[in-house]
């Protein structure tokens, strides 16, 4: 998290500008203090005023606050800060970075800033592609500062960014990371499953769940923002991975999705179980479609593997072994069973009788359980149960 850390964040006059509410939004969010350095041509394309309401701090400009000779100071502001962040960034902020030309409050700032310093470009892609703005972004790299590029989360090696600015939420992930040093899961590794498996009965129909995944992912990407080496086992889902620095592994059925678990827990200091695993499958995969030939059909299932019972046998001293327990009806009494039979170190309880939450839903209401006690937690969004979950499981790594 970013609780206390205080950002200069410089905007520039890119049609991008107005999402650096979406960031300020993001960084205060997350417990940061911030201090908008924006260019006259950035101002062109969002006001002042609707920025200061955002940080509760008069945004700054110009050299001179007032016609009194009140002067706003570059060097204190470099002195001040924890970090630096310019998003959007022209591709002539780019070019007056790289050869100091110091024609602006944000420039100034920016030559005297000691902290570090982040930079998320925005300009169309011929801009983007010209060997002048390559050749400013390289030499503003080895000047130590970081380019944070889209979809990639770092300073792309060739041309494969479109010159848009990085969307503002992985803007605010990456910052959240770069600066997240002091954590105790910095450079754990962490191990999650995610979404469900598809069993299958012949070449186009399955046996599944409605899981979603949204819950795995949004843990997965906690763990990672907090200095984690997070390797996720996705099920078939349709969400993008949440994070530049999570090692995604894309499975389709339980046998492969055990295969990637048990050999990746191996190396893992803590596993999170949150994938809905089918518990049984077909006994025999048919090669062929099934036709509609008769009025009904059997189809035998056998067990699959139990994922978190192996994790549970193999776990070694100092492992962590966190599991999920989604159930219908004497809740308490199963996910306390599951919880000693698995050998698990704590078990994320929740019902399908809390509506609105699980499957497919953005929120969870959830209850931790461990050998000692049960903790209640409110209902949430998925990111903020994500950060109950692993405040836990921080406790014990």
């Amino acid at each position: 998290m970013l609780k206390g850390k205080k950002i200069v964040l410089g905007i520039t006059g890119s049609i991008a500008a107005y999402k650096a509410c979406l960031i300020i939004r993001g960084l205060i969010k997350r417990g940061a203090e911030v201090q908008v350095v924006i260019t006259p041509a950035g101002k062109e394309f969002i006001t002042p005023i609707t920025l200061s309401a955002l940080t509760q701090k008069p945004v700054i400009s110009e050299f001179f606050s007032q016609r009194d000779g009140t002067w706003n100071s570059h060097v204190t502001l470099g002195l001040w800060a924890d970090a630096m962040l310019i998003a959007p960034c022209t591709a002539s902020t780019l070019g007056k970075m790289a050869n100091g030309v110091a024609d602006n409050m944000l420039i100034t700032t920016y030559l005297s800033m000691k902290a570090p310093v982040f930079i998320a470009p925005a300009m169309d892609l011929d801009m983007y592609k010209h060997p002048t703005t390559q050749d400013n972004m390289k030499r503003l790299q080895s000047f130590g500062n970081t380019i944070i590029e889209p979809k990639s989360g770092f300073l792309a090696s060739g041309l494969e960014g479109k010159g848009r600015m990085e969307e503002p939420e992985r803007i605010v992930d990456f910052l959240d990371s770069a600066l997240n040093t002091q954590s105790s899961m910095q450079n754990k590794n962490i191990l999650i499953t995610a979404g469900p498996t598809f069993e299958k009965i012949d070449p186009v129909r399955f046996i599944g769940n409605y899981s979603s995944g949204k819950m795995g992912f949004a843990l997965a990407r906690e763990c990672a923002l907090r200095g984690a080496n997070v390797t996720l086992v996705a099920g078939p889902v349709s969400l993008e991975t949440p994070h530049s620095a999570i090692n995604r592994i894309d499975v389709e059925s339980c046998e492969e999705m055990y295969e990637a678990t048990v050999e990746h827990f191996k190396q893992a200091n803590a596993a999170i179980l949150c994938a809905a695993v089918a518990d049984f499958k077909p006994e025999n995969m048919v090669q062929e479609k099934i036709k509609r030939e008769k009025d009904d059909l059997v189809i035998r299932l056998k067990p699959t593997h139990d994922i978190a019972a192996q994790l549970g046998k193999m776990k070694k001293e100092g492992q962590r072994l966190v599991g999920f327990a989604l159930e219908t009806n004497n809740e308490m009494a199963h996910a306390q069973d599951k919880l000693v039979r698995k050998n698990l170190d704590f078990i994320v309880l929740n019902s399908l009788r809390n509506e609105g939450t699980c499957f497919k839903s953005d929120q969870n209401k959830i209850c931790i359980v461990t050998r000692e006690e049960q903790k209640e937690f409110g209902k949430k969004n998925k990111q903020e149960v994500a950060i109950d979950i692993v405040n836990e499981l921080e406790e014990i790594i």
